[in-house]
């Protein structure tokens, strides 16, 4: 591992492909291939913060082509132990509004081809995915959203598909009817990789749209209206990661850290 080049991770997705203020940007090599984009690396609330476009700055790669492991790796590789996955996504309940966060606590994965663990050459192992997303993170954007009088969601389950095509009527109808209330195309294995490599995973994501429309009676989604509605609440997204940094403990009180050495005993 690197010097400790930063402790907090973030991933910016569809309309986010820059955190702003003074940057650093490095370039890190992986066992696992090209990462995304370099990582931006900056300063926020007196903490070291790493940055990185997961579909690169120019939007130049696919929900299903993104290299999750490389990406993973190399925040683990600078220091990282938490990691913030921001994403635009889709609600699938009338209750879950354009423009709310939800910040997930379960996923299910609906993809497919993705390579999902770093544990499946040398050595294997089963890391749990029952409960993913670190309930330390989850408590400091809780409170961060609550602060900036943010309308937002604290449960959620978030279905994943692979992208880059929408849902169909059919599909969607489906996912409404199975309760779940969030879609997206990158949040897996994205956090599962990240809870392998002994580092908090926090989702935030940002609905833009209804998926097909259905539950809402609206026209079904496009890749225009997303990005329009995220643009919109961009600075919205900015303040909360600002205020969930701040608030986030020094210390680490959760198991995070030991997953691994969990497993092995």
């Amino acid at each position: 591992m690197t010097k400790e080049l930063a402790t907090i991770g973030i991933f910016g997705g569809s309309g986010f492909y820059e955190l702003g203020g003074a940057v650093e940007e490095i370039k890190i090599d992986t066992p696992y291939g090209e990462t995304s984009d370099s990582l931006f690396l900056t300063e926020i609330e007196g903490k070291k913060v790493a940055f990185m476009p997961r579909h690169g700055r120019h939007h130049t790669i696919a929900p299903s082509k993104v290299n999750y492991r490389a990406n993973v790796w190399a925040m683990k590789e600078i220091g990282c132990k938490r990691v913030i996955s921001p994403c635009a996504a889709g609600s699938l309940q009338k209750h879950v509004k354009p423009g709310d966060i939800v910040f997930c606590d379960q996923f299910v994965n609906w993809t497919s081809g993705r390579c999902d663990t770093f544990f499946d050459k040398d050595e294997v192992l089963h890391v749990s995915a029952a409960n993913i997303y670190c309930p330390e993170m989850r408590e400091a954007a809780f409170k961060s959203a609550e602060n900036l009088g943010l309308s937002f969601h604290k449960k959620g389950c978030v279905v994943v598909i692979n992208g880059p095509r929408f849902s169909t009527e059919a599909e969607s109808t489906f996912f409404t009817k199975q309760g779940w209330e969030v879609i997206n195309m990158t949040q897996y294995p994205e956090a599962y990789l990240v809870k392998e490599m002994d580092m908090c995973p926090l989702n935030i994501s940002l609905i833009t749209d209804y998926d097909a429309g259905l539950v809402a009676g609206c026209e079904p989604v496009s890749h225009k209206d997303v990005l329009k509605v995220f643009n919109n609440n961009i600075e919205n997204l900015k303040k909360l990661l600002k205020e969930i940094i701040k608030n986030i403990p020094d210390d680490q009180k959760c198991d995070c850290p030991n997953t691994i050495k969990n497993l092995r005993g």
